[in-house]
């Protein structure tokens, strides 16, 4: 049975470190976009000591891929007026708005995202409808790639969350064998939402960023690395 690992906080100067002890041979750090936020998977036998000096000693790398995230192109935050600018799966749709005396609804048109409101309908109304419809669009392409991914695999997830996520694209916990996806994913390409489905569910399977993890990814998706950093290069939503 797959198992969670302890894990706490390490002070670096000003950057925090998430630090994961787990049944591995060596250390492995790692700058999750998209904020840029810092773990490191360490050994059992290694000492709180030992992990704070490589932590120490990688921390002009740690920076460097920090700034480059931040450095990152970001979008302002959505106000959901007409002909603003939205995305779904890499492509760019404009706005329309049309007011109705019924319920809410989006549609999606060749150039353009439709979406039907009662009149008066306020700004945080119109985000939570838009919220809502991204929620939904993500978790029927993911359900999909899902299935396929498990079955390749060999495993069987429990249950899969669309939410907010300001700190990853995914997440997976082996212990519960939870998904977790973030909503914007929707807003990029298809290729990109593949990748992370296959590597929060690989995690099932290998649960460390190891070897053995890479190896299971290149052999399962050789491009995976490519995916990556089309994602991870693309725009970010702020708020």
């Amino acid at each position: 049975m797959t198992q969670s690992y302890p894990s706490h906080q390490l002070m670096i100067g000003v950057v925090p470190v998430e630090v994961t002890i787990k049944p591995i041979k060596h250390l492995h750090l790692s700058v999750v976009p998209p904020n840029g936020a810092v773990r490191i998977s360490a050994p059992q036998s290694m000492s709180p000591d030992h992990v704070r000096a490589y932590a120490i000693g990688k921390l002009g790398w740690i920076r460097k891929q920090q700034a480059r995230l931040s450095g990152q192109q970001r979008e302002s935050p959505r106000l959901v007026v007409e002909r603003e600018s939205h995305a779904l799966w890499g492509r760019r749709l404009l706005l329309h708005i049309e007011e109705v005396n019924a319920a809410p609804r989006v549609e999606i048109h060749p150039r353009n995202l439709i979406m039907f409101l009662r009149p008066g309908s306020t700004l945080e109304k119109r985000q939570s409808i838009l919220a809502a419809w991204y929620r939904n669009e993500l978790r029927k392409e993911a359900t999909g790639l899902i299935d396929h991914w498990q079955q390749r695999l060999g495993v069987q997830m429990n249950k899969l969350f669309v939410q907010a996520m300001s700190r990853q694209w995914g997440s997976c916990n082996p212990s519960t064998r939870n998904i977790r996806l973030n909503t914007q994913l929707a807003q990029k390409p298809r290729a990109c939402l593949d990748y992370i489905v296959l590597h929060e569910l690989a995690h099932l399977r290998v649960p460390t960023h190891g070897e053995e993890f890479v190896a299971l990814l290149d052999s399962l998706q050789p491009d995976w690395e490519e995916r990556r950093r089309l994602l991870n290069d693309l725009p970010l939503l702020d708020g």
